[in-house]
């Protein structure tokens, strides 16, 4: 699929892009979902060199993920997507022309449809390709920043449940930190990519940027390196509930131990007893007295209830 943006009068539109009609001629932004052969044909024959291979998409040298050829600025960056509890970080192939910006995505991401939207309700004014690229990135800059939000408020509410009186249900503690170590991690990779990416078009465009695209752009390399300090907060956060909550289990299972131990060792003087009786000797002459069993009897629940009361005297009962 292959949607097209386009400006007429200020007045931004989106149409869907048909192989055998080309976009109009105020197209700024052509984004590429999961194209067809025949669409992906089409594209090469029309933007060469806008499709990169798989492999390169999802390569790590910065070599791969920024440059420049004789089309335009290529940037390969790291966007968020979210389906459920679960994010993802998914490659987007990013090629800036002096005319248009192309993009292509593996997936449909989230941001890209939230952008459509902030672009037909003028939500984000965007009349050049590098404003569509800007305004995408800063939109990713602030979905980046309400998930830390919700990351620190998960651990808060996780942290009281730990904290509290009531027993906590430790299973369902170390499900929510890490997931939330996850989150984390993900945020830190993808706001560390944001940064390579900005200071790269920085860098690259620094001719085609007005000072307004320089500002937002500065502001928005200002909030990552403030958020990515926060990260490392929450890293060690994530360290000490992880810890504590351990700390919690093994105590529950000390008590449980403790239990078993206190259980054995009163019940161990009874038992002792019941050997003695239990022997196969020819004389013991309480085997052949009346009194003999209840005598027995006696003697082990007494040797129970003196181990008892003794463990309690000493605290550790």
């Amino acid at each position: 699929m292959i949607n097209a943006y386009s400006v007429n009068n200020s007045q931004f539109s989106v149409d869907r892009v048909h192989t055998d009609i080309p976009p109009g001629s105020g197209t700024i932004w052509l984004d590429v979902v999961e194209p067809c052969a025949e669409e992906h044909q089409w594209l090469i024959n029309n933007y060469p060199g806008c499709l990169p291979d798989e492999n390169e998409l999802h390569e790590i040298e910065v070599s791969s993920r920024f440059f420049e050829s004789e089309h335009g600025v290529h940037v390969r960056s790291l966007f968020p997507h979210r389906s459920g509890h679960e994010l993802r970080n998914v490659n987007i192939a990013f090629e800036l022309r002096a005319d248009k910006l192309i993009t292509l995505q593996d997936e449909p991401t989230a941001l890209f449809r939230l952008m459509r939207n902030y672009l037909n309700t003028q939500h984000v004014q965007a009349n050049t390709p590098l404003d569509v690229t800007i305004s995408l990135f800063s939109a990713k800059v602030e979905y980046l920043a309400d998930i830390l939000e919700e990351i620190y408020e998960e651990l808060e509410e996780a942290s009281q449940n730990a904290l509290s009186e009531e027993t906590a249900d430790a299973d369902e503690l170390l499900r929510t930190i890490t997931l939330q170590e996850d989150l984390n991690g993900k945020v830190r990779l993808n706001l560390l990519d944001t940064q390579r990416s900005l200071r790269y078009l920085m860098r690259a465009c620094n001719k085609s940027l007005d000072e307004n695209q320089k500002d937002q752009i500065r502001d928005m390399l200002r909030d990552i390196e403030s958020l990515t300090p926060h990260t490392a907060f929450l890293f060690e956060k994530i360290n000490f509930l992880m810890e504590a909550t351990m700390g919690f289990i093994n105590l529950e299972q000390n008590s449980i131990i403790k239990i078993f131990s206190v259980a054995a060792v009163i019940f161990l003087p009874p038992t002792l007893i019941a050997s003695i009786y239990g022997m196969n000797f020819d004389y013991m002459p309480e085997l052949h007295s009346s009194w003999g069993y209840p005598m027995a009897l006696v003697l082990m629940l007494m040797s129970a209830v003196g181990t008892f009361l003794f463990f309690k005297r000493k605290g550790w009962l």
